[in-house]
């Protein structure tokens, strides 16, 4: 069988000989198949059309019903299990050698009808770039001073790459609670981080608009702590 690397091969040595019986006795094929392979100006394997038959009976077929049936009860159940299974169920009928077969059949059965699968989307974070903040509402937590309730929010901020935090207490949910919260972590921490992210806070977003736009507060806000504290990157 001609491979990729022999026809490569013998691409570049038509270019540097004199005749393709030279350049096919060096790529180590005969001239006429040299020939044929020049022609079609494509490699072996970008000819190759994927199988979609079968090339032999389905050893599993006629208990198929009942692998799936032992899937839906326990999808995450190993096929050398369903193996044995089906071994002991019915002894003799099939070979140690066709366990490959039914994992192939379980994999695809997985992917056609198998339970979804939970999709993450992996963040990669770098030292210095993102920050994040929330609010926190603490009154089911049941503080109380005194002997009073003492009803509250944390303004939560964190360093994504290093996990750094810090927390103000807040009464509301406001642009002076998260300026204050903002103005102390940064003061704390000694420097900015190159972003900043937030939840659609009503105190940072003007929600009177149809799209999410910053208002003029909140950007002066973001801007200021760069003109007085340095920045992590």
């Amino acid at each position: 069988m001609v491979t990729d690397e022999q026809v490569k091969r013998l691409m570049e040595l038509r270019k540097k000989e004199r005749t393709l019986a030279i350049a096919a006795s060096k790529a180590g094929m005969d001239e006429k198949t040299a020939r044929r392979w020049s022609r079609r100006g494509r490699l072996p394997s970008q000819r190759r059309e994927e199988r979609t038959w079968r090339t032999r009976p389905d050893p599993f077929e006629q208990v198929w019903s009942e692998v799936e049936r032992i899937l839906e009860r326990a999808p995450t159940v190993e096929a050398t299990t369903v193996f044995d299974y089906l071994c002991r169920r019915y002894e003799g009928r099939f070979e140690s050698g066709q366990l490959r077969t039914l994992q192939r059949r379980i994999k695809a059965w997985r992917a056609r009808e198998g339970p979804a699968k939970e999709v993450f989307f992996p963040q990669t974070h770098r030292p210095g770039e993102q920050a994040q903040s929330d609010f926190t509402h603490m009154s089911r937590l049941g503080v109380s001073i005194q002997g009073e309730a003492f009803p509250h929010l944390i303004y939560h901020f964190v360093l994504t790459y290093s996990n750094w935090e810090a927390a103000t207490i807040c009464s509301s949910e406001s642009f002076e609670s998260l300026l204050s919260g903002l103005q102390n972590a940064v003061w704390e921490l000694g420097a900015v981080p190159h972003e900043h992210r937030t939840d659609s806070l009503s105190a940072a977003v003007n929600n009177l608009s149809c799209k999410e736009e910053f208002t003029d507060r909140y950007e002066a806000l973001l801007t200021y702590p760069h003109n007085r504290v340095h920045s992590l990157c």
